[in-house]
C-alpha cells in the first residue's frame, strides 16, 4: 500500500463526508479524499481516482449505494466497500454483506469507522499475500521436478510404522535402475544395492535415534554390475510426542564427481609429498566434513595416525572444551555455504596443552560450482594472540586511568578545581538525586549535565535539555508538560512536553531561575509527586524523569526579591555543583587553547604546528569573563583568520577590564551592573536590534543570547526600536 490511502466517499451532505474524514484523520490516518454523489461521478472515480477502500452512503438522491457496490464488484472488485448509513437494520445490513459489501458503519457511531476501514485493508493485505503464496507454491512445485531432473537428484519417503517406501520419485528410481512397473523398491532391496564395504555404515539407526539429519556418501552396485555413487540426505519427520514416524530425503548420483576425485587425487600424490615436508600444518577434508589427508606436521602435532585422523571429526575432539559447541555449529554452517573462510580456534596438542591457531578453508568444487573438497591451513597465532591480551590488558588499565584522571567526554582539564567538580559528578552520577549546577556564563555547565547523565544508570535513555529563558512566558508549561488538543489557541493537536520526551532518562532546565511563577509550581509538584498534567488536561502522568537544573543567577537574592520559590530551590539545591570560571583554571587554558585549535583547524581544513608563545601568555594573564565560550569564539575568529602554521591572536581583540573594576566574578562586569540598560541598547544599536548570531548583541556583550533576552525583558527595553525600519 502507498503512504497515503485514496478514500472515495460516496455520499450527497458534504457535513457527512467531512465527519467521517475527521475520524479517520483523528485516528492517525493519511489519505486523499474524492466525494461523489451521482453514477457518472462514481463511474469515473473507479477509474481515475484509483480508491484503495469506498465508504458508502446506502440512500442518495440521484444514486444509491446497491448500485454503486454493484459497479464495485464489477469494475473494482478487490477494493473494500463500506456502508455508512445513518439507520441499517440488521437483515438489510447481512443482505448487503451476503451481496459483496466489506463492513456497515453506522454514522451514529461513526468511531468504528477507522477500525472498519483498517480491518477491510487488512484483509485485502492477506488475500493477495495468500494469493501470492499459491502462486509461488506452484512456480516451487514445476521447478522441483525440472530442478531432479537437471540435477540428477531423486528424492523419497520412508513410513517407519509400516518399514515401506511411499514415495520414490522417478529419477530416484533411474537412479537405482528401478523398473516403475515393478511398484517401489522395499528397504531390503535397497540395502542389497550397496556396497560391502559401506553396507555397516549405511542405515536408518541413527536418523531414528538422533532425530537429526544425516548425509552419507557411499556406491551401490547394480544388477548390471555397475558401480555408482551416491549421496544421501535423510531428514526426519517427527510426531506430536516427538517419535520418528517418517523419514524423507533425496539422493543424488556423484558418480562423475568421485570419478574425477580419484583422478584428481592420483594427481596430487606428488604434490602431497612436497606438503608434508611444508612447516605449516595442512589437511583435506571431504564435503561431509571428515579429513581424508593431513601432512606430518600435523599428525605429529596432535600425536595421531593418519588413519585416526580418517577416523572421525578428530579436529572437534581437539577443541577447547569452551568452544567445541561454537566449532561444530560455525563450522557445519561454514562448509555448507561452500565458500572460502577462516576461524581462530585454539586446539589441543599431543602435549595436551592448548595453542591458538588461524584455520583457513578453501574449497575446490567442479565445472557445477559443488564441492569436491576442502583444503584447510593451520598457522600457530599462539603469540600473536598473547601480544593482543596484554595490550587489550594495556588499554583497559589506560582507559581506567584515562577515565579517572583526565576527561568527561568534552570536558578538558587537569585543574585541582576542575579536578574537584568531576570528583563530585562520579559520585552523584549513579544516584538518582536531583543536581542544581550553578557557575557564570560559558563555564560548561551543560557538558557536566550532559556527564552526569552519561555515567548514570539511565545513559540509555534520552537527555533533554531545555532553556528557560528561551521559551516566550506563555508558552514555557506547554514545552516543558506538553498539551491536549484545543488547551489554547492554536493547539490542534495534542503534543508531549520535554517531561514525557525525556521519560526514563534526564532533563536538563537551563536558567531554571526564567521560570515564570506559575510554572515554578507545577515544576515543584513534579519533584514531590513524580507526576503532571497536559496543559488542558485533567490526567494524571507519571513522571520517572532525573531533573538537573542550572543557572547563572543568584537564586537565594531571587528568592528574597520573591522571583523565585524558596521550596523549589531547597527541591533543586538537593546536591549542588559550582562550575569554577576558567579565570580560576588557568592551568587549563594551555589544554583548551590546544583542544580548540585541533577542532577548528580540522574543519577549516588548516594544519596549525604551533602556538605563538606570546599568544599564549597573553590567554593565561586575560581574566576571560565569558569564560571558555569566549575563548572558544576568541580561537574560532583567529582560525579563520590565521595564514601560517603558527597560531596567533590579535590582542586588541581581548579587552581588558579598567583598573577601578572588580574582578569579574559575576555574568557582567560591575561596568555592565552600572550602566547594563545602556550597554544593552547600545549593542542592540551597533547590531540593528538582532540578539543572536555571531554580529548579534550577545555576542558583542559575550553573554548567551537567552541570557541577554532575559535581561531585555527584565529592563523592559524594546528591543524592537533598534530594528530597520
Amino acid at each position: 500500500m502507498s503512504d497515503k490511502l485514496r478514500v472515495l466517499i460516496v455520499e450527497d451532505v458534504p457535513s457527512h463526508a467531512e465527519l467521517m474524514e475527521c475520524e479517520l484523520r483523528d485516528a492517525g490516518m493519511t489519505f486523499f479524499a474524492e466525494r461523489v454523489e451521482t453514477k457518472e461521478a462514481y463511474i469515473a472515480a473507479l477509474s481515475t481516482f484509483s480508491p484503495d477502500v469506498i465508504l458508502s452512503d446506502y440512500s442518495l438522491p440521484a444514486f444509491d449505494g446497491i448500485s454503486a457496490l454493484k459497479l464495485r464488484l464489477e469494475r473494482a472488485p478487490d477494493t473494500p466497500f463500506i456502508f455508512v448509513s445513518g439507520a441499517l437494520g440488521e437483515e438489510l445490513a447481512i443482505d448487503l454483506l451476503k451481496q459483496g459489501a466489506t463492513d456497515y458503519v453506522l454514522k451514529s457511531r461513526l468511531s468504528r469507522l477507522p477500525v472498519a476501514v483498517n480491518r477491510a485493508l487488512r484483509e485485502v493485505h492477506e488475500r493477495k499475500e495468500r494469493k501470492h503464496a499459491e502462486e509461488a507454491l506452484q512456480r516451487s512445485e514445476a521447478y522441483l521436478a525440472e530442478g531432479q531432473r537437471l540435477s540428477h537428484t531423486g528424492s523419497w519417503a520412508f513410513d517407519v510404522a509400516s518399514d515401506k517406501y511411499v514415495y520414490v520419485s522417478e529419477e530416484c528410481l533411474r537412479i537405482y535402475e528401478w523398473d516403475a512397473h515393478e511398484g517401489l523398491p522395499n528397504r531390503e532391496v535397497i540395502s542389497r544395492l550397496i556396497h560391502p564395504e559401506d553396507r555397516d555404515r549405511v542405515s536408518f539407526a541413527h536418523v531414528l535415534r538422533e532425530k537429526v539429519d544425516t548425509t552419507d556418501e557411499y556406491k551401490i552396485v547394480l544388477p548390471s554390475g555397475t558401480v555408482k555413487y551416491v549421496q544421501t540426505i535423510k531428514h526426519p519427520v517427527l510426531n506430536s510426542a516427538g517419535d520418528v514416524v517418517r523419514i524423507v530425503g533425496t539422493t543424488m548420483d556423484i558418480t562423475d564427481r568421485k570419478r574425477a576425485e580419484e583422478e584428481i587425487w592420483e594427481r596430487e600424490r606428488e604434490l602431497r609429498e612436497i606438503v608434508n615436508f611444508m612447516p605449516q600444518m595442512v589437511a583435506v577434508i571431504g564435503p561431509d566434513g571428515r579429513v581424508s589427508y593431513a601432512n606430518q606436521v600435523m599428525l605429529q602435532y596432535f600425536g595421531v595416525t593418519l588413519e585416526e585422523c580418517r577416523a572421525g571429526d578428530f579436529t572437534a575432539r581437539s577443541a577447547h572444551p569452551d568452544e567445541v559447541e561454537r566449532f561444530g555449529n560455525e563450522r557445519r554452517k561454514a562448509l555448507a555455504r561452500g565458500l572460502p573462510f577462516e576461524s581462530e580456534e585454539r586446539l589441543r596438542g599431543k602435549d595436551g596443552k592448548y595453542r591458538w591457531f588461524l584455520v583457513r578453508h578453501n574449497p575446490l568444487t567442479d565445472a557445477q560450482g559443488r564441492v569436491l573438497r576442502w583444503y584447510a591451513s593451520l598457522i600457530d597465532i599462539e603469540d600473536r594472540k598473547r601480544g593482543e591480551e596484554r595490550l587489550r590488558d594495556e588499554n583497559v588499565i589506560l582507559r581506567e586511568e584515562i577515565d579517572k584522571a583526565s576527561m568527561f567526554e568534552e570536558i578538558v582539564g587537569a585543574s585541582p578545581a576542575l579536578k574537584a567538580v568531576l570528583a563530585r559528578v562520579t559520585k552523584v552520577a549513579p544516584t538518582d538525586s536531583s543536581v542544581f549546577i550553578t557557575g557564570e556564563t560559558g563555564t560548561g555547565k551543560e557538558l557536566i549535565a550532559r556527564a552526569i547523565h552519561k555515567r548514570s544508570k539511565r545513559s540509555s535513555r534520552p537527555f533533554v535539555s531545555v532553556s528557560c529563558a528561551a521559551i516566550p512566558e506563555t508558552l514555557i508549561a506547554s514545552e516543558l508538560f506538553g498539551h491536549e488538543k484545543g488547551a489554547f489557541t492554536g493547539a490542534h493537536q495534542r503534543r508531549l512536553g520535554r517531561f514525557e520526551l525525556a521519560e526514563g532518562g534526564t532533563i536538563f532546565l537551563d536558567e531554571i531561575g526564567e521560570l515564570p511563577t506559575e510554572t515554578q509550581i507545577t515544576l515543584l509538584h513534579v519533584l514531590q509527586e513524580h507526576e503532571f498534567e497536559r496543559v488542558g488536561g485533567n490526567q494524571a502522568i507519571r513522571a520517572n524523569v532525573r531533573v538537573i537544573a542550572a543557572t547563572n543567577r543568584d537564586l537565594k537574592a531571587a528568592i528574597e526579591a520573591g522571583t523565585f520559590r524558596r521550596d523549589l530551590f531547597y527541591r533543586l539545591n538537593v546536591f549542588p555543583i559550582k562550575m569554577p570560571p576558567l579565570r580560576e583554571r588557568k592551568e587549563d587554558i594551555p589544554m583548551l587553547v590546544e583542544y580548540f585549535i585541533d577542532r577548528y583547524a580540522s574543519k577549516a581544513g588548516k594544519k596549525i604546528r604551533s602556538t605563538d608563545k606570546k599568544t599564549l601568555d597573553l590567554f593565561q594573564s586575560y581574566p576571560w569573563p565569558g569564560n571558555i565560550r569566549e575563548l572558544q569564539n576568541v580561537i574560532q575568529r583567529s582560525i579563520i583568520l590565521c595564514e601560517t602554521e603558527n597560531f596567533s591572536v590579535d590582542e586588541s581583540w581581548l579587552v581588558r577590564e579598567s583598573p577601578e573594576a572588580q574582578p569579574a566574578s559575576q555574568p557582567l562586569s560591575d561596568k555592565l551592573v552600572t550602566h547594563e540598560k545602556e550597554m544593552i541598547e547600545a549593542a542592540l544599536t551597533e547590531s540593528r536590534g538582532r540578539v543572536s548570531g555571531a554580529t548579534g548583541a550577545a555576542a558583542k556583550l559575550g553573554i548567551p543570547a537567552s541570557t541577554l533576552e532575559s535581561k531585555i525583558r527584565s529592563l523592559k527595553i524594546n528591543k524592537h526600536r533598534f530594528k530597520p525600519a
